[in-house]
């Protein structure tokens, strides 16, 4: 038996770190893995466990480790005592964010001519404070941590980027989507090419884009969004050269899914191929070290594994954490975190977003002549199309739902993620996408006044109800948008007005962006999960300037002043509307 000891409330083992039988999160015995890693962590130094893992080491690791071991020699257990501990820390540790420099876009102007299309006078206001908020959001990656690149956790990247913000002090895979795309609106093509740019750079270097640029991320990916980052990039630019450059490296990132995230799954006696996210990594997340031992505390030794992997396989999900993830004992959907078995689930948004990178892969080939190439990966996606249809849609309810590997049957919970093949138009048949606005009316999540939330469960993960995030509200919007009815185009245009208010208001409130709002009360950030709610926020930020682009003209922040020079226009509209 192991002793055990309680470490500020936690009860953990008195081992040097936590051993596994799979590879760890990365190479370094101190970021990723080791007894520095356990003993300052399960210490509780600091509040944030991300804290110490972003630290800058003074000497190689090799020294660290030595002096660390030099300093448990002897002692019970090997384990540091409190004060020495923070002396050891400051001895040989740097606070974060020593691995940047200052950096202002040198492409941000004032006045990009998107605003000129905003009627609302507050919201145009509004609109250039956000645009005006790149500037304390960019980061350049100081050219020491190239050079030894073993003294950081920080991944070096060639170009500047712009963060998340808070706590999201490095670049972040799924969020710069919606942050290119908000760059692109606010004429910033340089800083947004330099960020596609670095994540070409990762590709070529891991063969996919890790999670965020840490190397305690290098075992796990994101939402592939570099695919739709091109896109975006092309449909602003039209530069065939730059797309001809990077397309080596998207069709490198779509095998590593291929290869590394699918699985086949058998429907009325036919084998289709279908993704999923899956992270072999039974160890925990070093930037939330505490918080997965405490999970696992009590589980047998494989069960903990498969759960710290699952965990990982959840982060990769970009949805950390979800009742959507959770299977209990009896292969339900449901439970607590303790049940998160991320990796037996085929999502459905996952591989609507696939089918969508197939597409744009095929047109990229076609539009630079080749349409030999474009080819297979018009036939993937047409066999994707196929897979989603016959695993993941259902014909009685109207929607697509994600799918149970261990009951072979789908959940039936509400997530915004069951209309995703709307926003990718990947599907056959009109009439699917007017059942699923049919199935959303009838699915209660247009209830709530600031959006559409993320669930209707309320777990206390942060990814459930009462919380709204950025992305899933404008995949919803933009899929509704495209079809073809009056009424879908309408409901799009409500759900833009509602997400718009909340995020202006509570920027009226607070002078911030956050990351998600609360879908209840009157302009709210949101809660709950394993960090406090943060400021910044690329995302969200991506996500108001495209709505504020899209609906310019008729949105309004309800304070009744709208420009002069839009009001013929607009008043045209709703004559339009009201005949």
């Amino acid at each position: 038996m192991q002793n055990l000891v309680v470490l500020c409330g936690l009860s953990v083992a008195l081992f040097t770190s936590v051993q596994s039988a799979f590879p760890p999160p990365c190479d370094s015995e101190i970021y990723c893995s080791g007894p520095v890693l356990h003993q300052v962590q399960t210490a509780k130094v600091f509040e944030d466990d991300k804290y110490f893992v972003d630290m800058k080491l003074r000497e190689t690791p090799d020294v660290v480790l030595s002096a660390f071991r030099n300093l448990s020699h002897g002692l019970p257990n090997t384990t540091v005592p409190s004060r020495k501990l923070q002396e050891f820390l400051t001895t040989y540790f740097e606070k974060p964010g020593m691995e940047f420099e200052s950096w202002t876009p040198p492409d941000w102007h004032e006045k990009p001519k998107f605003l000129e299309g905003i009627a609302d006078d507050e919201l145009r206001n509004w609109a250039e404070k956000i645009h005006e908020l790149w500037k304390s959001l960019g980061r350049k990656i100081r050219a020491d941590v190239k050079d030894h690149p073993e003294l950081y956790s920080q991944i070096y990247t060639p170009h500047p980027v712009i963060v998340p913000g808070g706590r999201f002090r490095e670049l972040y895979y799924w969020d710069s989507y919606w942050v290119i795309n908000g760059l692109l609106l606010s004429e910033m093509t340089d800083t947004a090419y330099g960020m596609i740019q670095n994540f070409l750079y990762l590709v070529n270097r891991y063969g996919f884009v890790p999670n965020g640029g840490r190397i305690y991320y290098e075992r796990r990916s994101q939402p592939p969004f570099l695919t739709l980052m091109v896109e975006s990039y092309y449909q602003a630019t039209r530069d065939k050269e730059f797309l001809r450059a990077a397309l080596p490296a998207l069709e490198q990132e779509y095998r590593f899914w291929m290869q590394n995230r699918s699985t086949p799954v058998t429907v009325n006696g036919t084998e289709h191929v279908l993704n999923r996210y899956h992270v072999e990594v039974g160890s925990p997340r070093p930037e939330s070290y505490t918080d997965d031992l405490e999970l696992g505390e009590g589980l047998p030794e494989e069960r903990k594994e498969q759960l710290w992997m699952d965990l990982k396989t959840g982060a990769e999900s970009g949805w950390d954490f979800t009742s959507r993830w959770y299977i209990d004992g009896d292969g339900n959907n449901n439970g607590t975190l303790k049940e998160t078995r991320t990796s037996q689930i085929l999502p459905v948004d996952l591989n609507a977003l696939l089918c969508l990178n197939e597409k744009a892969l095929a047109l990229f080939h076609r539009t630079l002549g080749d349409g030999d190439s474009a080819a297979p990966y018009e036939r993937a996606a047409a066999r994707r199309l196929e897979a989603i249809e016959s695993v993941l849609w259902d014909a009685e309810r109207g929607a697509w739902f994600d799918y149970n590997l261990v009951t072979h049957s789908k959940h039936f919970e509400f997530y915004p993620s069951n209309l995703a093949p709307v926003w990718a138009q990947c599907y056959s048949r009109p009439e699917m996408g007017e059942k699923a606005v049919h199935y959303l009316k009838g699915s209660g999540a247009l209830h709530y006044p600031n959006g559409v939330p993320t669930s209707l469960r309320e777990s206390g993960q942060q990814w459930d109800y009462p919380n709204a995030w950025p992305p899933l509200q404008h995949m919803l919007i933009d899929g509704l948008s495209k079809l073809p009815s009056e009424d879908a185009k309408q409901l799009a245009f409500d759900l833009a007005q509602r997400w718009i208010k909340t995020n202006w208001l509570a920027y009226e409130k607070y002078d911030a962006m956050f990351e998600k709002y609360d879908v209840n009360g009157d302009g709210k950030p949101g809660g709950g999960g394993e960090y406090e709610v943060q400021l910044g926020f690329g995302w969200t930020n991506g996500v108001a300037l495209q709505l504020l682009d899209q609906y310019g003209a008729r949105l309004t922040s309800g304070s009744g002043r709208l420009s002069s020079g839009l009001l013929l226009p607009l008043f045209n509209f709703v004559a339009v509307i009201l005949q």
